[in-house]
């Protein structure tokens, strides 16, 4: 059986983002063309981020799937480390406040920045 790679930001026990991979399973359709079973969504939104653009640190207020369109989308996460996504590439943004806490720009989210020298365009599909 095929798999897809989910990669997941995600708010782990410490109240840090972080990421981590999971496979969806491929079980359906053909040999020629294999799917996953479908998966909820409630809506999708575009954005378009000029060059420059850059965000402080955040928390995602809705679980999302967040695919690249166009350019190149940098996250970065509390202990300084970066992740790139390119055209194509995708990751499903879970990385909510903590029940109960209070949001602290030292320790929550993450920050994402346009790279390269085109605008981003991305599509967040809610789940």
């Amino acid at each position: 059986m095929n798999t897809f790679t989910q990669v997941i930001l995600y708010t782990d026990t410490d109240g840090l983002a972080r990421f981590r991979e999971a496979p969806i399973p491929l079980s359906e359709g053909s040999a020629a063309a294999r799917l996953s079973s479908v998966l909820p969504a409630t809506g999708c939104q575009l954005r378009q981020s000029p060059v420059g653009f850059r965000s402080d640190f955040h928390c995602t207020e809705a679980q999302q799937w967040l695919f690249v369109l166009q350019g190149c989308m940098e996250i970065g996460l509390q202990d300084g480390s970066w992740r790139a996504f390119g055209p194509g590439q995708h990751f499903y943004s879970a990385d909510t406040l903590p029940e109960g806490a209070t949001f602290d720009p030292t320790v929550h989210g993450h920050r994402s920045r346009q790279a390269g020298s085109e605008p981003l365009v991305t599509v967040f599909v809610r789940g």
